[in-house]
């Protein structure tokens, strides 16, 4: 069975250390970031599955990192969940208009969470699935 790397990106570092405990009691591999630079270096670098997403970050917000991930082909198709203490209204729309596959609020309810990382994976899965039979 392959266990998922995730890449965390969020600048609240003691979310990070918590966030990162909860995915690995749940069989996932955590990478992590914390601004936007390092995002982008970690997903090149680590070739995560999957990003959990904050929007307000240190040098540059989450939908820049969204914009440069969606636009190059080799990350165009990763899955990008926005998990951010921003309000919803307008935020919401143009994260799901920048590509990403959920959008959660802090706190998030760990059932929640889990449950979006499961659905955005198990997409990617089936694509990938769907490629290969063809």
């Amino acid at each position: 069975m392959k266990i998922n790397k995730i890449l965390i990106v969020d600048d609240d570092r003691d979310f990070l250390r918590a966030l990162t405990l909860r995915l690995k009691a749940n069989n996932y591999q955590v990478v992590q970031a914390v601004d936007a630079g390092s995002a982008i270096v970690m997903t090149s670098r680590e070739s995560p599955d999957l990003i959990v997403l904050d929007l307000g970050l240190p040098g540059g917000d989450g939908f820049l990192i969204m914009q440069r991930l969606k636009s190059a082909p080799s990350t165009a198709a990763l899955p990008v969940i926005v998990l951010t203490a921003k309000d919803a209204e307008g935020n919401q729309e143009r994260a799901y208009e920048a590509g990403a596959a959920d959008f959660l609020q802090k706190p998030v309810n760990n059932e929640w969470l889990l449950g979006a990382i499961e659905g955005a994976l198990d997409v990617v899965q089936h694509v990938a699935l769907q490629q290969i039979a063809r």
